[in-house]
């Protein structure tokens, strides 16, 4: 038994960041625990740090110079006076050594023993350790032997498809789906390389592919008075790039039965590592019903809200009861006796689906979630933050529950419809899509769901309605006139008064690499309507009010949101979608095609990881110049042209800015 644990405390420090510390200072305070934050520099004054009685600065913005710093948590815990750490999820959560190095420093761990941590934190090793307690597990190889010609092997033996996956760590990062027999190599050393700059291990395991499977994890809870019990199964089968996009409790896919059998399962893999607190064990679930271990996350997940909602309980109050050395608050059986309903989350990203996910950092312009009866919001944005390049790309997570599967499922759709994040680009409007299908509703769907229905292709390809961009055509012209009023002393009845005939006004507005060229017709300012795609199309606007109006279309009132950012950007979020227009009604003209000088800039802010390219080198179109990385992720950046490198102005782990110049081709002739 570890002997903090019977410590008692009062004051907790939550060692991370965003949305999940905001989650944990408030339920440790509805407890009645006094709450110290850590932040970063960039999080000085962010809403966790706020939300705390007590916050401590621990190093500079960095993950690996704060957030990760071991020493600098517990003396933020010695400065504060905090007796207990919870480590939240991400960052140091699952890190034995964390574990260890607090129980050293005689404070409370809010999670299992190191012990527990360690044999589970390795996949390949607590994949041997779950085969010995009877816990069925995909067939692969999981051995020591980390050569490529060993796991090319073990692969082949295996029988294609087959995963490679990190050994240590998670999140999808070191992990990829080979079919080919000719992609092992390379996929190896990528997924080899992500996962040594991810997770500080190279380490690898194979494991046959299990096709049109589902993820379902089951929610585990342990004591140190010998009990594990289980809070039922989530279902995480709508992924991107092995990373959770959709989850639900419970599965659609999972009886009463193989609950229980599978539940049985997971209290087994946990019994085997003397597990104490929230863990999680995840499975795949075949179509014929039989399921196979993946892997133990030792602590609380993103996804943990949907089981609080459907099991009428609070994890964190349960890991604050244990971690003080108190029994499990309900037995097996009353908690299933507790489910009803049923929940649904999805992760709302800073990432812009349209170019293949790619992250995004920026200034939040307006941030504004809807409430209501079933619904549940965590996060920690705020209209007027910031959306560093530093950490993760989610942001938020929104989350319905209803009496059925059904009820929770168009609640959150409204949710997701409803609520408005300007400024940065997010995956709210396919978050939406995806719930809005008929293969989401039907509840049929397995890990292959994203590619048979939201292929790359199609999402790249999507493009914005005529009326949106008459739309945005309006929200400029009125968010002018009302500058333009207020700096005059006008009341709203002037605005768009001429005193003699009125006149089209030209605009010119850029979506992503198209441009509009508008005669926006403006008559008594509320009156609107302009050629289109060689239509012409109009709106009657019926009321205004700051960075929103209502409008009236085809005999159908509508609203609209908008904002203006930097570099003449405007932000709407209307027709059920949230676009950025470039306003370049007076932007002088341009000469050359994009990429076409040989400037290669950095798509977002992050750090330069690879530099493969020197002053004088011949490089061709689409040769790999440098690897950014950014909301840990890593991107190529690629020669627009064909050429010869002329400057190389960044180094391997210099601190970018989104647009900054990387490196200058001279484009060859022609």
């Amino acid at each position: 038994m570890n002997p903090s644990a019977q410590k008692r405390f009062t004051k907790v420090l939550v060692a991370n960041r965003g949305e999940i510390a905001v989650r944990v200072i408030r339920g440790a305070k509805a407890q009645g625990y006094r709450t110290v934050a850590v932040y970063s520099d960039a999080d000085a004054d962010a809403l966790h740090v706020r939300e705390a009685d007590e916050a401590v600065r621990i190093g500079p913005a960095p993950a690996k110079d704060s957030y990760l710093r071991i020493e600098q948590i517990l003396a933020a815990a010695k400065t504060s006076g905090a007796q207990a750490i919870h480590p939240g999820y991400g960052f140091l959560s699952e890190r034995a050594d964390f574990a260890q190095a607090v129980h050293d420093a005689g404070l409370v761990f809010i999670g299992p023993d190191a012990a527990s941590i360690e044999a589970m934190g390795n996949k390949s090793a607590s994949k041997i350790r779950m085969l010995a307690a009877g816990v069925p597990c995909v067939p692969g190889y999981q051995g020591d032997d980390q050569r490529d010609a060993t796991l090319i092997a073990e692969a082949k033996r295996a029988g294609l498809p087959v995963m490679v996956k990190a050994a240590a760590g998670g999140g999808g990062r070191g992990m990829r789906l080979v079919h080919d027999e000719a992609q092992l190599g390379d996929a190896i050393a990528s997924a080899r390389s992500e996962a040594s700059n991810a997770f500080g291990s190279g380490q690898l395991l194979i494991e046959k592919a299990v096709i049109d499977a589902r993820h379902v994890e089951i929610q585990i809870f342990g004591d140190r008075h010998g009990n594990v019990v289980h809070l039922g199964e989530r279902d995480c089968s709508i992924q991107r790039r092995n990373q959770k996009v959709v989850e639900e409790a419970p599965s659609p896919a999972v009886d009463d039965a193989l609950r229980a059998r599978m539940g049985e399962a997971a209290v087994a893999a946990a019994k085997a590592v003397n597990y104490v607190g929230a863990g999680t064990v995840e499975f795949l679930l075949a179509a014929d019903g039989a399921f196979y271990f993946l892997e133990m996350n030792t602590r609380l997940q993103v996804e943990h809200p949907v089981t609080e909602l459907v099991y009428g309980v609070d994890l964190v109050a349960w890991q604050l009861r244990i971690a003080q050395g108190e029994p499990l608050p309900l037995t097996q059986a009353e908690i299933l006796d507790n489910r009803f309903g049923h929940a649904i989350e999805v992760r709302l990203c800073s990432e812009d689906p349209r170019q293949n996910y790619l992250p995004q950092t920026g200034d939040v312009l307006l941030w504004e979630a809807p409430g209501g009866d079933g619904i549940r919001v965590d996060t920690y944005l705020e209209t007027g933050g910031r959306i560093s390049p530093h950490y993760d790309s989610m942001q938020a997570k929104l989350i319905a529950w209803g009496e059925d599967r059904e009820i929770a499922r168009t609640r959150l759709l409204k949710l997701v419809r409803d609520t408005a994040l300007l400024g940065v680009a997010s995956n709210k409007d396919y978050l939406a899509a995806i719930l809005a299908t008929d293969a989401f509703a039907s509840g049929a769907f397995s890990t292959a769901f994203v590619g048979q229905h939201f292929p790359q292709s199609t999402i790249a390809s999507a493009q914005p309605s005529a009326r949106l961009v008459l739309l945005a055509a309006v929200a400029l012209y009125l968010d002018d006139a009302q500058r333009l009023a207020a700096e005059h002393g006008l009341g709203s009845e002037m605005i768009g008064w001429h005193s003699s005939h009125e006149s089209p006004v030209d605009l010119a507005l850029r979506w992503g690499s198209t441009d509009y060229a508008l005669e926006l017709q403006a008559r008594h300012g509320r009156q609107f309507s302009a050629v289109i795609g060689g239509s012409v199309l109009g709106v009657d606007v019926t009321a205004v009010e700051a960075g929103r109006f209502r409008y009236l279309a085809d005999g159908v009132q509508g609203h609209a949101r908008y904002a203006r950012g930097a570099n003449e950007v405007l932000w709407i979020m209307a027709e059920g979608a949230t676009e950025a227009f470039v306003d370049r009604t007076y932007a002088p003209a341009e000469t050359t095609a994009a990429g076409s000088d040989g400037r290669i800039t950095a798509h977002s802010d992050g750090k330069i990881v690879a530099v493969m390219v020197q002053p004088g080198a011949r490089v061709a179109k689409g040769q790999t110049l440098a690897v950014l990385e950014a909301m840990k992720m890593e991107f190529q950046l690629a020669a627009p042209v064909a050429g010869t490198v002329e400057t190389v102005s960044v180094a391997p782990g210099t601190q970018v800015k989104a647009r900054q110049l990387l490196v200058q081709l001279t484009p060859d002739a022609g």
